[in-house]
């Protein structure tokens, strides 16, 4: 099953949904704003993306840059961090069974599909 972790507000996230849609292929929208995910379920999707959670972060965001920007803060931590924040996640992201990617530029979506 195709998951993507979606925000309706976001231009890039609609985007990536309409490349998921054309697709065909069955998926589920999770809108992480409204149902954030869990230490848990955001390290398993870092895993799949291969990154580390600093490259998963919208560092542009004023929570950022006002709470935590420039602190020496370690994985565990940035983990907490979005899952108390799910506004700092990077969007799109869309995920399999196997692997993850963010859909920055949008098109890396097809990668998954």
């Amino acid at each position: 099953m195709i998951t993507i972790y979606h925000n309706t507000r976001c231009k890039k996230s609609r985007e990536g949904l309409a490349i998921v849609e054309k697709s065909g292929k069955d998926f589920k929208i999770r809108e992480y704003l409204k149902d954030p995910l869990s230490e848990d379920e955001l390290k398993n999707l870092l895993v799949k993306l291969n990154v580390a959670p600093l490259q998963l972060i919208r560092t542009n965001e004023k929570i950022w840059k006002e709470n935590y920007k420039n602190k020496d803060l370690s994985e565990n931590e940035l983990v907490r961090i979005m899952t108390e924040n799910p506004k700092l996640i990077e969007r799109p992201i869309v995920e399999n069974e196997i692997e993850a990617v963010v859909g920055r530029p949008p098109e890396d979506i097809k990668k998954v599909l």
